[in-house]
């Protein structure tokens, strides 16, 4: 902590930057590359603290540009003489690749972007001399690898940063958080700071499949399993719809039994808590205390009859979902001594069933989203080479090159006017800098030593911006300017009509993308918002009425996700924040109470689940006809529905369908209509 107070892992880190980007530009400089400003640049891109984080970053970023010179090869030579099909060639592949990277949103889909920028970046700078087209793009990619070699080696090996310590930590902390929700959800009273706790662990969910990501990279031989951090985050995401559901039964029970907790109830709910607060670090006692108050939840629980009363529906739903949160969260410690064993063999019969079978995380995908940055960056390129074909501008394929960069780059952002006026911002500092280095100190300099310890005040100072998030924007682009082709080739020129002009087309390639994304993208957050609620409604409309297995994990993983991308963005631009989410974490239960619903009915014959099958219909209809501006209840007749096949499927003679279809239907009623009085046999 200390270390942090003082910067020492921000100087660390930019040491490790000025001692990569050296030795990228002294294996250029020394095999004589022309253009040996991408080895130095591409160093400081791939730079991350973490070493795993650097490394999969590098194989992301090689595999793109190798695609992106493939395809710039491949379209320049048959289009050189069609500069009209030329430019809708590369528009088109950059939308494409921006449209694809959009709908990834893994730090994998960093490839697809770069894929699409490469080949601008090639093309548009050598578009009058096409036969040197693949000359160009191989050096390309030469200086590129190198660049990301040296920063690979450098940060993988000099003190190199672990993202399995990293993760291990967030996870220990996550499994503390989550703990302490399910503590602070069932209490007998009620806690303060509830609703920022469910969204810090839908957020923990979804940091920890980012983190996930990189874990294949990492340099530690003890790394855990990727398919155990992913069994990991699927039994996380089941602890928030437990946690909710268990907390309402109790409030119902509550209201009930005129504001006072039964004691039974009582007891159990204080030894729940007392176990949630005192996890046993040996999973063998930890299960035996986990199975023992299972064991008391299922024998409270009362049966399930026909002539059942509401009271007891309470407590049926309380005791079966606080049984099911007391296994979640057995299961996530058992996961997590997983982790930490480093060992392949499941440490509990429990965890290898974890293990069979784990799959990627399923997320929400924004198609709109996804095609509205695409089609930005095709017209962005498109009426940008229009411009400059009609202005003869020599140096305006940079500007156009950068607009399209920077359209591509910042396509996944809401707003993406304030990182671009951070680079704008660099961009002027990055002309005015190199332009003292270039023409003030570089010739009075002799050789790459000297070059080195010149360049060394300004790039340590940049490196250690860098490792700010807040002041990343504004470094990055700084280092940009400091790697101008005009001051970093093969040999120092002294020409500052060519600097001025090349630092010129920067800034109106930037100003151009300000432009085009205020034109193009500047409603983004609203709608994006509208977007995601419409989603999860629709999702819960088309899954109410699919007549194949649920999927329960991956509903709630999408849910998740969404409730994720809301929290910032509702944060930012509505002061009734908190409703939105709170529907959002109701509409999760809802999907859960449906997939319990349709397994039920996939199990009964046809004219037993009819009952359900019309609940399932209406849920469909009602959220198929919600309107994200002003959301309508529920029909009154959806009520009647849910009571009239809670009465039909209670009297079931198969105990097992009573109890699930009593837990299902109870679910429901109370995710849709909080606020109707208590079911009674004689209204159905």
């Amino acid at each position: 902590m200390t270390g942090e107070r003082f910067g020492v892992p921000a100087a660390l880190f930019s040491l490790k930057c000025l001692a990569a980007g050296m030795l990228a530009l002294f294996v250029a400089y020394s095999i004589g590359l022309e253009r040996p400003y991408w080895a130095f640049l591409t160093s400081y891109i791939v730079a991350q603290p973490m070493a795993g984080a650097v490394i999969s970053k590098a194989v992301f970023r090689a595999m793109g540009t190798l695609v992106g010179a493939i395809f710039a090869v491949a379209i320049v030579p048959p289009l050189v003489n069609a500069p009209e099909l030329l430019v809708l060639a590369m528009a088109s592949w950059l939308g494409l690749c921006v449209f694809v990277s959009l709908l990834d949103r893994t730090p994998r889909g960093y490839m697809f972007v770069l894929a699409g920028y490469t080949a601008c970046l090639i093309v548009f700078p050598d578009v009058d001399t096409p036969q040197t087209i693949f000359t160009v793009a191989a050096l390309r990619v030469q200086e590129i690898l190198i660049g990301i070699a040296c920063g690979s080696l450098i940060h993988g090996v000099i003190l190199p940063g672990s993202i399995t310590g990293v993760l291990l930590a967030r996870v220990e902390a996550m499994l503390r958080d989550a703990e302490r929700w399910s503590r602070d959800a069932i209490a007998t009273e009620p806690v303060e700071g509830l609703d920022a706790e469910r969204r810090r662990l839908a957020q923990d969910v979804t940091e920890l499949h980012q983190m996930s990501i990189h874990l294949p990279f990492d340099i530690s031989r003890l790394a855990p399993r990727v398919r155990t951090v992913r069994a990991l985050q699927d039994q996380l995401s089941m602890l928030l719809p437990l946690g909710a559901a268990a907390e309402d039964r109790l409030a119902q029970l509550k209201a009930a039994n005129d504001g006072m907790v039964p004691r039974q109830v009582e007891a159990l709910i204080a030894d729940v808590r007392l176990w949630l607060d005192t996890p046993a670090p040996d999973n063998v006692v930890r299960a035996e205390r986990a199975q023992a108050l299972i064991d008391r939840c299922t024998a409270l629980e009362p049966a399930a009859t026909g002539d059942m009363g509401w009271a007891d529906m309470m407590r049926l739903s309380l005791y079966a979902r606080l049984a099911t949160l007391i296994a979640v969260h057995r299961d996530c410690r058992d996961l997590y001594d997983q982790m930490v064993t480093h060992s392949r063999a499941a440490v509990t019969p429990r965890v290898a069933q974890l293990l069979e079978g784990r799959r990627n995380r399923e997320l929400h995908r924004d198609y709109a989203s996804a095609a509205r940055g695409a089609f930005s960056a095709f017209m962005t390129i498109a009426l940008g080479c229009a411009i400059w074909i009609l202005s003869g501008w020599k140096d305006g394929g940079s500007a156009v090159m950068l607009a399209g960069v920077f359209l591509a780059l910042f396509a996944a952002v809401d707003n993406p006017l304030a990182p671009l006026k951070g680079f704008m911002i660099g961009t002027v500092a990055a002309s005015a800098l190199g332009a003292i280095y270039g023409y003030a100190i570089m010739p009075r300099l002799d050789g790459f030593a000297q070059l080195a310890l010149a360049y060394s005040p300004a790039l340590l100072l940049l490196g250690a911006m860098m490792a700010s998030p807040r002041w990343m924007g504004i470094a990055l682009p700084t280092l940009l300017g400091l790697g101008s082709p005009v001051l970093l080739s093969d040999h120092y020129v002294n020409a500052f009509a060519s600097y001025a002009n090349g630092a010129v087309a920067q800034i109106i390639g930037i100003w151009f993308a300000i432009l085009m994304a205020g034109l193009l993208q500047s409603a983004g957050v609203e709608r994006a918002i509208r977007r995601t609620l419409r989603a999860g409604w629709m999702d819960i409309a088309n899954r109410a009425t699919l007549m194949s297995p649920p999927d329960v994990r991956g509903w709630i993983n999408r849910m998740l996700d969404r409730i994720a991308l809301l929290a910032p963005r509702l944060a930012a631009t509505r002061a009734d924040s908190g409703k939105p989410l709170y529907d959002a974490l109701r509409d999760l239960r809802t999907g859960v109470a449906i997939g319990e619903l349709r397994q039920l009915r996939l199990d009964l014959p046809a004219q037993e689940g009819a009952p359900l099958a019309a609940v399932l219909g209406g849920v469909s209809r009602h959220y198929r006809a919600l309107d994200p501006d002003a959301p309508a209840a529920a029909d009154p007749a959806l009520l009647h529905d849910i009571d009239s096949a809670i009465a039909d499927l209670s009297a079931n003679p198969r105990q097992p369908v009573r109890r699930d279809s009593v837990l299902g239907l109870v679910s429901l009623r109370r995710n849709l209509f909080p606020d109707a009085d208590a079911y009674r046999r004689i209204a159905a």
